[in-house]
């Protein structure tokens, strides 16, 4: 067991594969195993659950710096980036980065029959072409690499009249940024968030165009009186967006970030990505300031393993990720196996 930033986590020796799968801080796991235990004993009720939804929301929003009432549930970052496809006019133009993560890019393409058009360029360049496209759709971390955008370039262009989408799947809980002023923030919260899979919010701006696709009876103004018949009465908030919660997932959620979002921010970025700039000066690679590190050298993937290092193969590199439960020693015992 490590204690980290004020919380115990039951993460192995050499884990680095947070980017994959987020290791969860004690409690929030003990939540979900309560949460499991009732729902076993048959001592839950769909009410209950109300009041987690609500803590996991709010600390959404606290980490997006924006209102709760601007953020909507969903189950994956891909079915939440469809609300907003599915309501872009006819021809819209896309950018997207080159190897952009699919579930960014597909639900736009998925609209090609509408004329909708998805154009990828180096992700170098994303923020100097933006302002020649009607939207961008683009990770704030890129997951195969911990490539960062240029996030004052995207505002730029946003401040010009470009509509700004951010997948912010893989840095939202580690990068220490401002993303508050983009049009729809993404993210699914079983990495770097630390909940269990099957949860995802995303912070909307009021004037975004959004079709409500998925609604059902929790994207009710009174969800609890919209379970059956018409007319359909959404909420007037982001909470229209909704999709009926994974219960015991939000249980974990809503210790998870809250938790999250009331630590030092640039603190927890600090030791993040200075861990990933230990091993990025070891193997002679430039500092990145990003917490993801890819290693593209022969075997680097068997090598790590063998030394009980947890990584994952991405884009043909050996992918590492350091969160804020790891230690020098972890990034001690990777660059120990690659070099």
């Amino acid at each position: 067991m490590r204690t980290a930033f004020g919380q115990e986590f039951d993460v192995p020796e050499g884990y680095l594969n947070t980017a994959s799968i987020g290791i969860p801080p004690a409690d929030a796991g003990a939540a979900v195993a309560a949460a499991v235990a009732g729902w076993r004993a048959g001592a839950g009720s769909p009410g209950d659950f109300d009041e987690p939804v609500a803590r996991a929301r709010a600390g959404f929003a606290d980490l997006v710096g924006v209102a709760a009432e601007r953020v909507a549930i969903g189950p994956a970052a891909s079915a939440l980036v469809g609300l907003v496809a599915a309501a872009v006019p006819d021809g819209t133009r896309v950018l997207a980065a080159e190897g952009e993560f699919t579930s960014v890019t597909w639900p736009f393409a998925a609209q090609a029959g509408r004329g909708v058009t998805v154009t990828e360029v180096d992700l170098a360049d994303v923020g100097a072409r933006a302002g020649e496209f009607d939207l961008v759709a683009v990770s704030v971390v890129q997951s195969a690499d911990g490539r960062v955008v240029d996030l004052d370039a995207l505002r730029a262009a946003r401040d010009g009249g470009t509509r700004v989408l951010l997948d912010a799947t893989q840095s939202l809980g580690w990068l220490d940024v401002d993303v508050s002023w983009a049009d729809a923030v993404v993210a699914a919260g079983y990495k770097w968030l630390l909940s269990p899979r099957g949860v995802a919010w995303m912070a909307v701006r009021p004037d975004l165009p959004t079709h409500a696709n998925a609604a059902g009876w929790y994207a009710g103004a009174d969800p609890w009186t919209a379970i059956y018949g018409l007319p359909m009465d959404l909420a007037t908030d982001a909470r229209g967006l909704d999709t009926s919660p994974a219960w015991y997932c939000q249980a974990g959620a809503a210790v998870a970030l809250p938790w999250l979002a009331g630590l030092d921010r640039a603190a927890v970025h600090a030791h993040c990505a200075g861990l990933a700039d230990t091993v990025r000066a070891g193997l002679g690679m430039e500092p990145a300031g990003s917490a993801i590190v890819a290693v593209r050298r022969p075997d680097a993937a068997e090598r790590l393993a063998a030394a009980g290092v947890v990584s994952a193969n991405r884009a043909g590199a050996a992918r590492l990720a350091f969160h804020l439960y790891n230690t020098e020693a972890d990034a001690a015992r990777a660059l120990d196996a690659l070099t």
